[in-house]
């Protein structure tokens, strides 16, 4: 009998090692695997192929004797959430040990990597522009342009940085890429060390992930003696938002404060202890090793438009079937939601989602006809980002959720330009107005005095008035894209719920 379990930081927190403890005790000692990500089934137990989940640990029993049928979902492989996938960097998910070189191996690993030594840096790079792979941190930002302008920079010695600061609001995917499937990342990194004559990269994870943090070291160490003379370190950020930003992440790394660099000079061109750095993020580097073994035609059948490959499009929130989907570029935000996701766990309407992290738009259901793809969502104000998806029910106030990116960004500011560090607290202190009817929260209502004019009542239209003015400041002034996207939250907020920014007169 053949069990397997995952050790996926998810199944975990839901109780998946006293389940296979209790397999164990039975006298079956699970196999530990990477997770298929189907979230709302963790613990899911795998015997023989058949699928249970959510399992406890005092349902073990009745699975060795078949008496869990509620439990049971099939086969796993066939489940309509898996089946409708198309998993090219999550292809190994549910099925390998995390740390076994064998399991690696005989799934197609190191294929890329061979193919990239044979093909030389030139070629490798050209592989990669044609495969149209962009970056999957955010700006979506064509990783082949990256890298041959790192090739072509001048310079004795140059880096690849990882960027594994995972910190937007619903997202998983490079915490489960770290833990389910490191050789891959690694094997990503060596590549882009081989096409760009970097001799050593640098990833930098966040301090809130240590279970991939141990998963990634215990993996370089393995797997060392394949990549070498490249070489790769794991560093461990300290827990600041703002070093998702690539060049406060590089300020971070050399030791000093993370606070967002001046452009130009480009980290291609002057990064890491200033010299020339390709910046990645995992998922981004997680796609090359297919991207070298299958050809860059395989990679780039699949998506829409310049949206080419697949993304790992990560469901969270209020929503009932949570986890992990990877699908091609273009299906739309509705079948995302709804089809695949369920609607909300609730069970009361979708009012919005927001997509990109906490500072992401809010997009209303009359927009879910919106094709996921980087274009279409610039073009309605929204943005992609790292792939996450939060759901709220009808139940929510659009207002406070303004209010808390305004907050997030005053909290969160490196502090370095006045845009992003005294716009997001007069933010916060105008949204509040805008609740409190146009009032200061000491009840005050006036507007400073200018020379000799005669002091008057703000107006809640004068506060929205004055808010959207804010928002168009921070969205241009700012040094990153901390400031420079605050206010896609806010304005989506006012534009398609701005009845939550009326505050009824008291009677």
């Amino acid at each position: 009998m053949q069990i397997r379990i995952s050790d996926d930081a998810a199944a975990l927190a839901c109780g998946a090692d006293a389940v296979a403890e209790a397999f164990a005790k039975a006298g079956h000692a699970p196999q530990r695997v990477s997770s298929w990500g189907m979230h709302w089934l963790e613990p899911l137990v795998e015997v023989d192929g058949i699928g249970y989940g959510p399992v406890t640990a005092g349902r073990v029993g009745d699975i060795l004797a078949g008496l869990a049928d509620d439990l049971r979902i099939g086969t796993i492989a066939e489940h309509p959430f898996i089946k409708g996938q198309q998993r090219l960097t999550f292809a190994r998910f549910g099925k390998t040990r995390p740390l076994s070189l064998d399991d690696y191996a005989a799934t197609g690993g190191w294929k890329g990597l061979e193919r990239a030594r044979a093909l030389g840096s030139d070629d490798t790079i050209a592989e990669v522009l044609a495969s149209g792979l962009r970056g999957r941190g955010g700006a979506g930002f064509p990783a082949g342009i990256k890298w041959r302008t790192v090739a072509d920079a001048p310079g004795a010695r140059k880096f690849i940085v990882c960027n594994a600061d995972e910190g937007d609001s619903g997202t998983f995917a490079d915490r489960m890429v770290m833990e389910g499937d490191p050789f891959m990342l690694i094997e990503g990194l060596a590549i882009a060390g081989l096409a760009v004559g970097a001799g050593k990269a640098y990833v930098y994870i966040r301090s809130e992930y240590p279970h991939a943090i141990a998963k990634m070291e215990a993996a370089v160490s393995l797997a060392s003696p394949i990549i070498a003379p490249f070489a790769v370190e794991i560093r461990t950020g300290a827990g600041a938002y703002v070093c998702g930003e690539e060049t406060s992440l590089l300020n971070s790394l050399e030791g000093k404060r993370g606070e967002v660099r001046a452009k130009p000079p480009l980290p291609a061109h002057e990064g890491l202890f200033g010299c020339p750095t390709v910046i990645n993020n995992v998922l981004t580097l997680a796609a090359v090793p297919f991207v070298l073994a299958e050809g860059a035609k395989a990679y780039a059948d699949y998506g829409m438009g310049r949206s080419r490959g697949t993304m790992p499009i990560q469901l969270a929130g209020n929503i009932k079937y949570g986890g992990l989907y990877e699908t091609a570029f273009g299906i739309t935000l509705g079948q995302l939601v709804n089809d695949i996701g369920g609607g909300t766990a609730s069970g009361r309407p979708v009012r919005a989602v927001q997509v990109g992290g906490p500072l992401g738009a809010y997009i209303p259901p009359h927009q879910f006809d919106l094709p996921f793809d980087y274009e279409a969502f610039a073009a309605a104000d929204g943005l992609i980002g790292h792939g996450g998806i939060v759901v709220f029910d009808d139940s929510v106030d659009m207002a406070q959720q303004a209010r808390f990116a305004m907050q997030f960004c005053a909290a969160e500011s490196c502090g370095k330009c006045t845009p992003c560090r005294i716009g997001a607290v007069r933010g916060v202190e105008t949204i509040d107005r805008i609740l409190a009817g146009g009032r200061r929260a000491d009840g005050v209502e006036t507007l400073p005095q200018i020379h000799n004019a005669p002091r008057r009542a703000r107006s809640t239209e004068d506060e929205i008035a004055l808010l959207r003015d804010l928002c168009e400041t921070m969205k241009f002034g700012s040094l990153c894209a901390l400031g420079g996207f605050t206010p896609y939250p806010v304005l989506s907020a006012l534009n398609h719920f701005p009845e939550d920014f009326v505050v009824e007169s008291a009677s």
